[in-house]
């Protein structure tokens, strides 16, 4: 079976994550998505991070319904700071059965030579690219790349975690059921 693997810290995950994730699916460019939370992205803050486990719970409330994703929490269990490279030699050796790809923004993927053995996912795994406003990619990116035309949408999870701080409406920027577990608990509210 494809896997495609969409990395992220998911802070909290947001429809332009599910759209995106949806658009891969319905492109027939992978079979299932497996949204990775991400407990500690080595190229970002963790001051502002929830935890891990809340994370990944309301990653799968937004999730629920959708048979054709899920989500994991393989990086909880490995070392940390969470390295691209480690979890798919891990997942590559737990499931053989499958084949793995990773789903990433051309922000993120202009980042790839700072990552821990960038040269081994880019000789070893599709990466299925999609647009972020301002950060271009190359024509000549590689065989085993492909730059998607999905719709995009300019929600940032820093921003609704601003307008949480700030008491505002973050109606429509997530799934209901993420916004009531957020309400419900008080996250981001500090």
């Amino acid at each position: 079976m494809k896997i495609g693997l969409f990395f992220g810290s998911f802070n909290p995950i947001h429809h332009a994550h599910l759209i995106i994730a949806n658009h891969v699916l319905n492109e027939e460019l992978v079979d299932r998505i497996w949204f990775v939370v991400s407990p500690h992205n080595p190229l970002k803050e963790t001051a502002s991070l929830l935890n891990e486990n809340q994370r990944l719970h309301l990653t799968r409330l937004a999730i629920d319904n959708d048979i054709r994703m899920q989500a994991t929490d393989i990086e909880f269990t490995l070392p940390r700071p969470s390295y691209t490279a480690v979890t798919l030699t891990h997942l590559s050796e737990k499931y053989p059965q499958h084949e793995f790809s990773i789903i990433l923004g051309s922000d993120s993927f202009q980042n790839i030579q700072k990552w821990k053995n960038y040269s081994f996912i880019l000789e070893n795994f599709i990466i299925l690219i999609y647009n972020r406003p301002g950060f271009s990619i190359n024509a000549n990116i590689g065989n085993k790349t492909t730059l998607l035309q999905a719709p995009f949408l300019e929600i940032s999870a820093t921003d609704i975690r601003r307008l949480i701080k700030a008491k505002k409406s973050i109606r429509y920027l997530l799934p209901d059921t993420v916004i009531e577990e957020i309400e419900k608990a008080g996250y981001y509210r500090k």
